[in-house]
């Protein structure tokens, strides 16, 4: 990956239990098993806003509810996922792909579960977010290799009732085809997902979509964490 992605893509704090054993009756201790990982993608054009504040607060939550679970934020603004290589288009000259090095990181069997979070536009998805979903065919190309990872939308609207939930529907169609586990926020509420309210681009005001962004991450890592045994 180039220093370039790495440079945009923020890693949240990681925790990894070490799991040790005995071999046969001597006291060799075994390789430590690859830490499972949540990971929360942003699909704003606007990185580090507030579509990344409500993820990171999800990625907190995940963290508070299993912190053997490592976490990890991914930016995708700034980075190029060209539309035309989903029907075999060449590269134009200079152009660059960096979907290939965030597939990388989804593919990874120690991802056990993903949020997606986008700001709202006239009712649905950034550009983007489509983008990005429509890029993940490759997963599905490849034997469906997102299949069973517990997921989770969040989506940033400019009013209370400003579209979210028909965005968080969106997103969830694109990815059902994915055969993820979908998930909302949980008890006691069960509601669709991370639904904000972005006032004077914050949401630190915003206690009841706070409160969503929180559910979500502890119903992803809890269900993650059922499934995981």
């Amino acid at each position: 990956m180039s220093h370039e992605i790495d440079r945009r893509m923020v890693l949240g704090a990681a925790g990894a239990a070490v799991v040790t054993g005995v071999l046969g009756r001597g006291a060799l201790a075994q390789a430590s098993a690859p830490a499972k990982k949540v990971i929360a993608v942003n699909t704003s054009l606007r990185a580090g806003k507030t579509t990344a504040a409500g993820l990171t607060l999800c990625l907190e939550a995940v963290k508070e509810m299993n912190s053997a679970l490592e976490i990890e934020l991914i930016e995708l603004a700034g980075l190029s996922m060209p539309a035309q290589v989903l029907v075999g288009g060449a590269l134009r000259e200079g152009e660059t792909d960096d979907f290939p090095a965030v597939a990388e990181k989804l593919r990874d069997p120690a991802v056990v579960g993903l949020i997606v979070g986008s700001p709202v536009y006239f009712n649905n998805m950034s550009g983007l977010c489509k983008t990005f979903i429509d890029r993940c065919m490759e997963f599905r190309k490849n034997g469906f290799e997102l299949r069973n990872k517990v997921f989770g939308a969040l989506a940033v609207g400019a009013a209370r009732n400003g579209g979210q939930e028909l965005t968080i529907s969106a997103i969830h169609a694109g990815f059902m085809g994915q055969d993820v586990i979908v998930v909302g926020d949980g008890k006691p509420s069960g509601r669709i997902g991370a639904t904000l309210w972005n006032q004077n681009d914050a949401i630190a005001q915003d206690e009841f979509g706070i409160g969503t962004a929180k559910g979500l991450g502890r119903r992803v890592a809890e269900l993650a964490g059922m499934l995981q045994g």
